[in-house]
């Protein structure tokens, strides 16, 4: 009955409300006037004097209009907090002098201790009939709310409690924190856990969702606390990091997926400032593919070691477009001092690669522009050896022209023994820049390879959740398929590292960390979500099995597509002094060489005979194993019906 009333309260209009609360208030002014004369005089005799209902006559409107002065009425009883006592304790602090002033001056015959006594009074029961409200409607609309833990108790915690509170999607039910002085202690109502008691506050209490609030702990330390979160039903999200928090760039209420990194755990190594800034600072800095995932990041970073310019060379407008207003508010916003200049543009155009070298006097060029999706490569072979190779070469040849100090290829760990022609491309980019190294002196050329980033246009984690949010199946290609990651931030900040190392023809490796298991990958996202994850096999439909709430199912490796990936070709290498960048020693092909094998190349190619260009890449020292398919979708194998080695199984 009484959550009745109050919901037809809930519904009245604003005026109507106030109404409500002007009458409310009379009355507590009133009760709290003749209780404070009940006291004082320990009777009722004073209820015959007409001096005193004068005095609370006139006392009473003015109280209402001061009350209303301060917003009294303004304020919405579900999100009073104590910041809003200040006010009422002015307002009865004003009611109370009022009693005073007009009992004194008009002798009304009102005690000098009643307005004292009248304003502790009123004070408890304005504040306190409003807190009771806020509690009363907290506990009606706390029953729709769907229950949260909050991870982490210390400020960032308590803000998004606060939030939460004034919201009116999620009712927090309890604190965890690791600190032992917090355990133990109620935060604004809120009891604080120890870690250990998760499973059991997860169990009796239900929550649907688990809160991180630790934006300022260490990767390894967040890692660590998922993976104790992971095995409970429960979802996991994550408030932003602090620095995004600390820029305005992010509110602690907004609340988001646990981060993929989280599930990785590797700190990051300190950057070395000498390596950041050697081959930026001060100079002529041009990004090739500055849309991609990498090279935009690259450019992220670059612009805060300080070039005098960054050209972005880019061939898709929207991209270009996108990253120069990114790039242009960083600047604005951090105060630095760089020139940007977007430029549209293929690396297969010699001529405008080198009019931009030329022109702007580039002295360093990060060449990320390369076709990286292996099935679409496979799909497309010639236009991929076009813009991965030939590109390369293109970039190379204008470089050395222009006298580019420093030329730094990003390259792919699918370069290494590769099996489809994405790969293979990238391995022979890195036998061009090895060649150019050695034709000339005056441009140092690098390579530096790694593996697959996070959050990049091709990276599979946010097809997963996609996949999850559509109610699944995951789709992965073989169960025992492995891959190494590494945050996108982290890759740049070591490619800039590394090419500041290079000597001339240097082939950089990163350290990966680990590899992982895609399947596994795809089962902690499950888990994080709150949900279970059961596997299929190949062409078993998702309502055959019900043993969980997303189907696993596995579609057999693509055309080209290997299980594991690798690092390195030979087994020579060796240490730099930063701990997380190896060099290799890859075999090379001679200058000359490599030019006979480009012309062959090119003419196959230009006839889209895609068997010839196989065999060219299997005769380079590239390691290409391919796979017998091909799936080009221009290449018709009735035009080239001649016995071929790749034909003959030789």
């Amino acid at each position: 009955m009484f959550d009745v009333s109050l919901n037809r309260l809930l519904k009245l209009s604003r005026m109507q409300k106030r109404a409500v609360q002007l009458g409310a208030d009379s009355a507590v002014i009133l009760t709290s006037f003749l209780l404070a004369m009940f006291l004082r005089l320990e009777g009722v005799g004073f209820l015959t004097s007409t001096g005193v209902w004068i005095a609370i006559l006139i006392t009473l409107p003015v109280s209402l209009l001061v009350f209303n002065w301060h917003g009294f009425y303004r304020t919405v009883i579900r999100y009073i907090s104590l910041q809003s006592m200040r006010p009422i304790l002015i307002g009865v602090a004003v009611s109370a002098l009022t009693l005073l002033i007009v009992s004194q001056v008009l002798i009304l015959g009102v005690p000098r201790s009643v307005p004292a006594i009248y304003g502790l009074l009123l004070f408890c029961l304005v504040g306190g009939v409003r807190m009771v409200m806020r509690s009363l409607l907290l506990r009606l609309t706390g029953s729709r709310r769907v229950p949260v833990i909050i991870y982490g108790a210390g400020s960032s915690g308590r803000q998004l409690l606060s939030s939460l509170d004034q919201g009116q999607e999620y009712r927090v039910t309890d604190f965890i924190d690791d600190a032992a002085e917090l355990q133990g202690t109620d935060i604004c109502g809120v009891r604080v856990h120890g870690p250990e008691d998760i499973a059991r506050l997860v169990k009796h209490r239900q929550p649907e969702i688990t809160l991180l609030a630790v934006p300022s702990a260490s990767r390894s330390q967040r890692k660590a606390i998922v993976e104790r979160l992971e095995p409970l039903p429960v979802r996991v999200q994550t408030i932003p990091g602090m620095a995004d928090i600390v820029s305005g760039r992010a509110k602690v209420s907004e609340l988001r997926d646990v981060a993929i990194e989280d599930l990785l755990g590797r700190d990051p190594v300190p950057a070395m400032p000498a390596l950041m800034a050697g081959n930026i600072r001060g100079k002529v800095v041009m990004v090739t593919g500055a849309g991609g995932s990498i090279g935009s990041e690259l450019c992220r970073q670059i612009i805060r070691q300080a070039p005098s310019m960054l050209l972005l060379w880019e061939l898709s407008e929207h991209a270009l477009y996108t990253l120069d207003m990114e790039l242009r508010d960083i600047v604005e916003a951090e105060r630095l001092d760089v020139s940007i200049l977007p430029l549209i543009g293929s690396v297969q155009n010699p001529e405008r690669i080198s009019a931009a070298l030329h022109r702007y006097g580039v002295q360093t060029i990060y060449h990320a522009a390369a076709y990286k999706h292996v099935p679409l490569v496979e799909q497309n072979v010639d236009k991929g050896l076009r813009n991965n190779v030939f590109g390369t070469k293109t970039v190379a040849d204008a470089a050395i022209d222009a006298g580019v100090e420093a030329f730094i290829l990003i390259s792919t760990d699918k370069a290494v023994r590769p099996t489809n022609i994405m790969g293979a491309s990238k391995r022979l980019a890195e036998l061009v820049c090895q060649a150019a190294a050695e034709r000339q002196s005056g441009t140092i050329f690098t390579m530096v390879r790694f593996g697959n980033v996070l959050g990049s246009s091709g990276s599979v984690i946010p097809r997963f959740r996609k996949q999850i949010a559509k109610g699944g199946p995951i789709t992965v290609t073989h169960p025992d398929i492995t891959r190494y990651f590494m945050t996108i931030p982290e890759a740049a900040q070591l490619v800039i590292q590394a090419g500041a190392m290079g000597e001339g023809g240097d082939v950089f490796v990163l350290d990966m960390g680990k590899p992982i298991r895609i399947v596994d990958l795809a089962e902690r996202i499950v888990r994080l979500s709150g949900l279970t994850s059961y596997h299929l096999a190949e062409g078993e439909d998702p309502g055959d099995q019900m043993a969980g709430d997303i189907a696993i199912s596995f579609n057999g490796l693509r055309p080209g597509e290997k299980l594991f990936e690798e690092l390195l070709i030979g087994e020579q290498v060796g240490k730099t002094q930063h701990p997380r960048i190896m060099t290799a020693k890859e075999a090379k092909l001679a200058p000359e060489a490599l030019d006979d094998l480009l012309d062959q190349l090119l003419m196959a190619c230009q006839s889209r005979d895609v068997v010839a260009m196989r065999e060219l890449i299997v005769k380079a020292p590239t390691g290409y194993k391919p796979d017998a398919q091909i799936v080009d979708l221009l290449w018709d194998g009735a035009l080239h019906a001649a016995p071929t080695m790749l034909q003959a199984g030789q």
